[in-house]
């Protein structure tokens, strides 16, 4: 394997519910954690070349809350909030996730965190509530988000290390 395809985001859907999305980064679990749960790094990080995140508020301990707001050039936002359901540092964390435009439609999102040789591959697996949450999901251009996100974190990850 090289390193292109090592370091490469993978999206795959296991299941009619699920989708598994695994991205290898160089740096230790720690950064990739922080990087993940700490909002003045969420702000470097959680964008895309169209949209800005406005808003970006963490509350991380079980029972506690999250919400980012998005706002595309034209000014429009897209929020996403959640409420988290465990948090075990530097390893794992179980959220709920929803886009606030369609409630009723959250996802549990399971993050894992798994060190090998000071880098980490971290694995998000998104169980919804239905095919059609999953599917809508999937036709929402969320792949092409999410490649871009997690470009950019480890852009940021590599300020960081």
């Amino acid at each position: 394997m090289t390193e292109t395809e090592r370091f490469a985001t993978t999206l795959a859907t296991p299941s009619d519910q699920e989708i598994v999305i695994t991205r290898t980064f160089n740096a230790p679990p720690r950064l990739v954690f922080e990087a993940w749960t700490r909002p003045e790094h969420v702000q470097h990080w959680y964008r895309t070349r169209d949209m800005t995140l406005v808003i970006c508020q963490i509350d991380l301990r079980p029972g506690g809350a999250y919400r980012y707001v998005l706002q595309d050039t034209s000014g429009q936002e897209y929020a996403f909030s959640g409420v988290y359901r465990e948090v075990v540092p530097y390893t794992k964390l179980v959220y709920t996730d929803g886009f606030e435009g369609m409630p009723g439609h959250e996802a549990v999102v399971t993050l894992t965190f798994e060190e090998d040789n000071g880098k980490t591959t971290l694995m998000s697996r998104s169980l919804y509530q239905s095919e059609e949450d999953r599917n809508a999901h999937l036709n929402s251009g969320m792949e092409q988000g999410t490649r871009e996100l997690l470009s950019r974190l480890e852009e940021l990850l590599q300020t960081l290390v």
